[in-house]
C-alpha cells in the first residue's frame, strides 16, 4: 500500500509534538512502524492520508460502536452547531443525558458529567476517598483507568505496549495510595482487605479488562469483590469507560448482575466526542460539591456538541436493541475463525487474539504472548486492508456498521496469515 503521504506527515509532526503523537499507543512503535494518518472514516472503515482503505477494529479505541459518521450523530451535531458550542452554564440536554445514564444503569442514581475517561476515574477515587475517610485503592495489574498518577501502578495499555517504567514522575507517596494486585484473584483481594481493611477507600476495576486485551472476569470473582467491599465498609467502582453500552445496554455490571457504588462512563457516550461521566449512589455522590466537600469542576464539562452526540447515541441504541445480537453474531465469527495455537477472548463485541496456546486471565499470563509474531500478524493483516490496534495488549472493537463482507474478508486474511506462518 502507498505510504508516502502518512510518512512525510509523521516527519513533520515529529518536529512540533513529542513521538509524533497526541496518544502514546498511536505511535506503532511495538510493531516496528510508523502510524498511519486518516484522513476520514465512512461507516465500518478507515481512509488514510494516502487513499488506502482499511476495515477498522479500533473504531477510535471503542466509541464508535455504530461506525464512523452514522447520520444520527451527524444530525444531532448539526442541530447542536446552531444554538453554540460552549456555555460553561447548565443546559437542559445535559440533564436529558443524565436521564438517559440513569435509565440504563439503575446502579447510577446520580451522575456528574466531565471530559474524559481520565478525569472520571480520578474523581471517583477522590470521591471515594472523600466519603469514606480512608486513602488506600485496590487495584488491578494490567487494568489501565487513566494516566491518574496513584493509578499507573502496573497499568498495562499503552505502558505495557511501549515497555515503560509505570510510575516515572509519579511520587512514590501516591503510588504508595495504591495496591495492585492480580486480576481475577479474589484470594489476594481477601488478604489486601485482612491486611489493611480499615484503610482502603475503594477497589477500582474493569470488569471486562480491555487494556491487556480483552480479559473478562473469572465467574465469582466481581461477586467476591461487592462482598469483600460491603463486609469492610470500601466502595466498589466498576470503570466502564470501555464497556459501558458497549457489552451491553446497561454495561458490564448489567451482563454479569453485580450492582458497584460507583460507574465511570466513557468513550460510546459521546457518540465520538470527547465526553465522560461518573456516578454511581445518591449518597456517595451527594459529597460532591457544591453539594458536600468533594471538589471536582471542568469548564468544558457536558459542553453541548459532546452532549449532543451522546443523546443521540443513547436514544439510538435504546430503539434499537437489535444491535447487540448482530454484534454478538459477529464477534462469535471471528473468534470461532481463530487457529489452534491462538487464544481468543471475547466478551460481545470486544475481543483479542492472543499469540499463546495458554488462557490468558490476568496480567502475567497476558506478557507470556509472542508479541514478534503478534507485530507480524498487525503489519500482514495492514497491508490486506485491515486496521487494528498496534498493540498485543489492547482490545480489538466491531461496531454496528460492520458488514458480513466485511467480517468474511478479515477472517480469510486471517487464515492466510496463519497458513504461511
Amino acid at each position: 500500500m502507498r505510504r508516502h503521504t502518512s510518512e512525510s506527515l509523521f516527519d513533520r509532526a515529529q518536529k512540533s509534538i513529542p513521538g509524533g503523537v497526541n496518544s502514546p499507543v498511536r505511535a506503532f512503535r511495538s510493531v516496528g512502524g510508523n502510524p498511519l494518518f486518516i484522513a476520514r472514516g465512512e461507516g465500518s472503515h478507515i481512509f488514510d492520508a494516502d487513499g488506502n482503505e482499511y476495515i477498522d477494529y479500533v473504531g477510535s479505541w471503542g466509541p464508535l460502536l455504530l461506525g464512523h459518521r452514522h447520520p444520527a450523530i451527524l444530525a444531532a451535531l448539526e442541530e447542536a452547531t446552531h444554538y453554540g458550542t460552549s456555555f460553561g452554564a447548565p443546559t437542559e440536554r445535559e440533564i436529558e443525558l443524565a436521564e438517559a445514564i440513569r435509565d440504563a444503569v439503575p446502579a447510577i442514581e446520580m451522575v456528574r458529567l466531565v471530559n474524559s475517561g481520565t478525569e472520571a476515574t480520578m474523581s471517583a477515587i477522590r470521591l471515594a476517598r472523600g466519603f469514606t475517610g480512608r486513602d488506600l485503592t485496590v487495584k488491578f495489574e494490567g487494568c489501565y483507568h487513566g494516566h491518574v498518577d496513584s493509578l499507573l501502578v502496573k497499568a498495562g495499555s499503552g505502558v505495557a505496549t511501549l515497555g515503560l517504567p509505570d510510575t516515572a514522575g509519579v511520587p512514590k507517596s501516591f503510588a504508595d495510595t495504591t495496591i495492585a494486585l492480580p486480576f481475577n484473584s479474589a484470594e489476594a483481594v481477601e488478604q489486601a482487605f485482612r491486611e489493611h481493611g480499615a484503610r482502603i477507600a475503594s477497589v477500582i476495576v474493569e470488569p471486562v479488562a480491555g487494556n491487556m486485551g480483552c480479559v473478562p472476569p473469572k465467574p465469582g470473582f466481581l461477586a467476591a469483590l461487592r462482598e469483600i467491599t460491603e463486609r469492610y465498609g470500601a466502595l466498589l467502582i466498576f470503570d466502564e469507560v470501555m464497556t459501558g453500552f458497549r457489552v451491553a445496554w446497561g454495561g458490564a455490571q448489567q451482563l454479569f448482575g453485580i450492582r458497584p457504588d460507583l460507574t465511570t462512563l466513557g468513550k460510546v457516550i459521546g457518540g465520538g466526542l470527547p465526553i465522560a461521566a461518573y456516578g454511581g449512589r445518591a449518597d456517595v455522590m451527594a459529597k460532591i460539591a457544591p453539594l458536600g466537600p468533594v471538589y471536582q469542576a471542568g469548564t468544558l464539562s457536558g459542553n453541548p456538541m459532546a452532549v449532543a452526540a451522546g443523546l443521540a447515541m443513547l436514544r439510538y441504541l435504546k430503539a434499537h436493541p437489535e444491535v447487540y445480537s448482530t454484534l454478538e453474531q459477529n464477534g462469535a465469527r471471528l473468534q470461532e475463525a481463530a487457529p489452534r495455537g491462538i487464544t481468543v477472548n471475547r466478551v460481545g463485541s470486544m475481543f483479542t487474539y492472543f499469540f499463546t496456546d495458554q488462557p490468558v486471565t490476568d496480567y502475567d499470563s497476558a506478557k507470556t504472548c509472542d508479541t514478534a509474531r503478534f507485530g507480524d500478524y498487525f503489519c500482514f493483516m495492514l497491508d490486506r486492508g485491515v486496521y487494528l490496534a498496534p498493540s498485543q495488549f489492547e482490545a480489538a472493537f466491531l461496531s454496528a456498521a460492520h458488514t458480513d463482507e466485511d467480517i468474511t474478508r478479515t477472517i480469510e486474511a486471517a487464515r492466510e496469515f496463519f497458513a504461511r506462518r
